[in-house]
């Protein structure tokens, strides 16, 4: 079964994403969006488009969805995840690579109207995890320990 979403919203009823979560090292915050169809606080991201690598897709969807150029922590994604999707188009599965991105809270930023309310940044023990991404909280606990260790540049695939 392929991994590529080829047709919206849900064809095939699993698809492969990434998250970009966009980190302040110097604020010690993240960047969520209002996300407008998942009616939740998420990273940025996207689907990753057929034969696409989901690091080209972070490259193109920070662009596309914050104006910004992808300035990548780790070249790999830092965490992976499979969750059954909700709000205004529920019932798919989306696989998602998360990565992480340097980011500064007060950098100017072009986000898509389209697709969000706001963006926020947020202290990651702001983070408003009942309106959030499920494994948002275990995101942010290994992501708080890699910094913790200082381990960043040595992080690993999360399952």
């Amino acid at each position: 079964m392929p991994l590529f979403r080829l047709q919206e919203p849900d064809i095939p009823p699993k698809h492969l994403v990434v998250y970009f979560v966009v980190w302040d090292e110097d604020a010690k915050k993240i960047l969520l969006v209002d996300h407008k169809k998942a009616q939740l606080w998420l990273p940025a991201g996207g689907h990753v488009e057929l034969n696409e690598h989901p690091r080209l897709t972070v490259l193109r969807e920070c662009r596309e969805e914050l104006g910004i150029e992808a300035d990548f922590w780790h070249d790999e994604p830092l965490f992976l995840t499979s969750t059954v999707t909700g709000g205004l188009m529920p019932g798919h599965i989306d696989v998602s690579l998360w990565y992480v991105v340097k980011g500064h809270a007060y950098q100017p930023l072009s986000f898509d109207l389209r697709e969000f309310n706001v963006v926020q940044w947020f202290a990651l023990d702001q983070i408003p995890y009942a309106k959030s991404d499920p494994h948002m909280k275990r995101f942010v606990e290994k992501w708080e320990k890699l910094l913790s260790n200082d381990a960043v540049n040595h992080c690993c695939l999360d399952v």
